[in-house]
């Protein structure tokens, strides 16, 4: 059903103004910590290879990836035209790819993706912020499937259930440690530096599923946990953007900080 601004305006958002996944994807915090996840899971997939294809993720292994991440932001706070049209963008680079290489990506890595940003904006923001119900992450998982329906992905799971289960299949059937994982984790140590990449493995200790953490060899984040527990009491002092413009670089500030919706 449309809301008030939707019927006044005559647009319809891809995503509604009062839906939880704007509520995720509207804060910054959330986002790096979703981002952080993508960065460790992306490393094991057994597909990675399509990435370096280009070469893009080797030689700029955050702002590819956060590319990513910020891509799929502007889709959640869209029209569902330009929505539409962005994901139609999106599929299409990735036909070229294909085009170039003489071959196809996965269904599978395609669908490993979009479990990604759903997975994530669910431990992100219950790592952060509070426990989600399953109302809440079945709203997630329908956002997302329908991005996935507008790209043409095939066998999506129907319903949140389903996903779960299809989920935990995918971790155990299409990650895997490889040279890959040891080059991409050095570019990130090398692009972060020392003290940002021990920060980047402690948050995805705690925000990653067990496959990822154990093929990782990801140590215990508990060392954050105090941390978060100050971060969840800061927010009506403003102290909270310290977690996020500690874990990336300074030139990425103004995207960090457009991250923020109203």
């Amino acid at each position: 059903m449309a809301n008030r601004k939707e019927i006044e305006t005559g647009m319809k958002y891809f995503v509604d103004e009062h839906s939880i996944v704007r509520k995720i994807w509207g804060k910054a915090d959330t986002v790096l910590f979703i981002f952080a996840g993508a960065a460790a899971e992306f490393a094991l997939n057994k597909a990675v290879d399509w990435l370096y294809f280009t070469g893009k993720l080797p030689a700029d292994p955050l702002g590819r990836l956060f590319s990513t991440v910020t891509y799929a932001h502007k889709i959640l706070f869209s029209t569902y035209d330009d929505a539409n049209a962005a994901i139609d963008q999106i599929t299409a680079i990735h036909k070229q790819v294909e085009t170039a290489r003489g071959s196809q990506i996965p269904d599978w890595a395609y669908r490993d993706v979009l479990f990604m940003l759903i997975d994530y904006s669910i431990r992100s923001y219950e790592l952060l912020e509070r426990k989600l119900t399953t109302v809440e992450k079945s709203e997630i998982f329908n956002v997302f499937y329908n991005v996935g329906a507008r790209m043409g992905l095939k066998d999506l799971p129907i319903g949140y259930q389903a996903w779960v289960t299809m989920r935990s299949e995918h971790l155990q059937q299409n990650m895997e440690y490889s040279g890959l994982t040891r080059n991409l984790f050095k570019q990130y140590r090398k692009h972060l530096g020392s003290p940002r990449y021990w920060l980047l493995k402690k948050v995805q200790a705690l925000v990653v599923p067990a496959r990822v953490k154990q093929l990782l060899r990801l140590k215990d984040g508990n060392i954050l946990r105090p941390i978060l527990f100050i971060y969840k009491l800061t927010g009506v002092i403003n102290l909270q953007h310290i977690l996020r413009d500690t874990l990336l670089p300074q030139k990425y500030k103004a995207q960090i900080q457009a991250l923020d919706s109203e």
